[in-house]
Formats: C-alpha cells, structure tokens, sequence
C-alpha cells in the first residue's frame, strides 16, 4: 500500500513522531553510552574522593552530551504522545491513555532529567566540596535507576489495555513483554538498599539483565507503532490487517 506523500498524506503527524521517536532513542545511546559515559552506571560505592574524580574524568562529555538532551531531549515526548493515541485507539476506555499520558509525563522527571541535571551540575563546578560532588553522584544514578515505580504502573497500564482491546491494535503477546517490561522495573528497586552486588544500580540484575530487557522491548515497540501507523483507518473498529508487502517488507498480521 503506498502512502500519500506531504500535505496529502492524513498519517503525516503521526508518521513525523514516529520518526522522532527513532531519533530521540538513537541521540540517548549516543548521549549516555558515548559521550557522558553514564551507562553502564558508575560504581555505587564511591565515596566523596571518588565521585569528585570520576566528575573531573568525565567532565567534558557530561557537559557535551547533556546540552544536547537538554536542547532536544524534548522528542521523548513523542513516544509518549504516540503510545497514548494507539491506546486511544484501542476499545477501552480512555482512562488507560490519560493515565499513561500523565504517569509517562511525570516519570521523565525523576527518570530522565534528574540524573541530566545533577551530572551537569557536578561537571560544572569542579572545585565544589567533594562531598557535596558525591552527593549530585549519588542523586543522578539513583533517581535514574531507582525511580522505576512509575513506569512500572505505566507498563502495567498499557498490559491491561492491550489485553482487554478487541480492536487488535497491538498482537496480545506484546500485553505480556510489557508484563516482562514492568517485572524488570521491580528489581531494580533494592538499589536504594544495595550499593554492591547483583541489586546495586550497576548490578547483574538491577542494569545488565534489565538494559538487554528494555533494549528489546524498546525494538518491538517501535516496529509495532510503525504497524499500528500502516494499519490505520481512522475508524473506530477493529484495525485491518497488514498489507501483504507495508513499506517493502512482508509482515505477518496481527493476530489476537
């Protein structure tokens, strides 16, 4: 099926924040993983001499990196907006949507801009007190890492939606990964309690198993919003199947 192009085409906006969500996802691994060197996170149990000098090793890359989050980190905003109209989507109630709406729009705050924050905070001011250092290192990590109780409700939120819809937006087996999703988002709480082993912020299970998790449930998530986009009629039925052949590939249909 062969989309309309420019102002033609009724999927446009729909089509521009799913293309924003490929670049907001793709400028967060360069930002944390390359040029802050946030992730994998630093030790938890660095003490103030510690935390100062990991500043003053990365203080280059936190002040590079997080100006660009702080100029475009608004794109997250997209994937948010998209998840909560293929919610709206679905036959159930709105509820589900002005929920995940709002849930999403408060967790960036504590799981996203703390830690952007306080890291710049810390690389900007090289000759503060290191303990006062070790604490902007320690809320960073910590509120990026231990505030997972909110996208935890928000999983659980889009689980219920898709497994009660009969509108066949979203295949039920995706209602269950984001059971898996929200699972990991549990673990990952003890690092309030832990600052070595498998439930520190830079353990085993609280960031190596949960960033493989995430890493593949934000995949299959992105590659199902680009379907829901290619399946849309804009009724308020059940959404078609997928063309046999959707932007030169051959998916299978959703199935219940």
């Amino acid at each position: 099926m062969k989309r309309p192009a420019g102002r033609d085409d009724p999927k446009r906006e729909l089509w521009l924040a799913w293309y924003a969500i490929l670049v907001f996802y793709n400028l967060y691994t360069v930002v944390f993983f390359i040029l802050t060197r946030t992730q994998p996170p630093g030790k938890p149990w660095y003490g103030a001499g510690d935390a100062s000098g990991w500043f003053a090793h990365h203080h280059d890359g936190l002040l590079v990196g997080f100006a660009l989050i702080f100029v475009l980190g608004g794109l997250s905003a997209t994937s948010i907006a998209l998840i909560t109209y293929s919610i709206r989507r679905m036959s159930v109630s709105r509820a589900f949507a002005y929920s995940y709406l709002i849930l999403y729009s408060v967790s960036a705050v504590p799981g996203f801009l703390f830690i952007c924050v306080a890291m710049t905070a810390g690389a900007m001011r090289p000759d503060r007190d290191p303990a006062l250092q070790q604490w902007l290192y320690d809320l960073g990590f910590l509120s990026f890492s231990g505030t997972m109780g909110v996208f935890l409700v928000g999983s659980l939120i889009w689980m219920a939606a898709i497994l009660l819809d009969k509108n066949r937006v979203f295949p039920k087996w995706f209602g269950y990964l984001n059971l898996c999703n929200a699972l990991t988002e549990v673990v990952v709480a003890p690092s309030w309690m832990f600052d070595r082993g498998v439930f520190a912020w830079n353990g085993l299970i609280a960031w190596w198993i949960n960033v493989v998790v995430f890493g593949l449930y934000t995949g299959v998530f992105i590659n199902l919003l680009r379907n829901v986009i290619i399946r849309e009629d804009f009724g308020t039925g059940p959404l078609p199947g997928l063309p046999k052949r959707a932007r030169g590939h051959a998916p299978a249909e959703v199935v219940s």
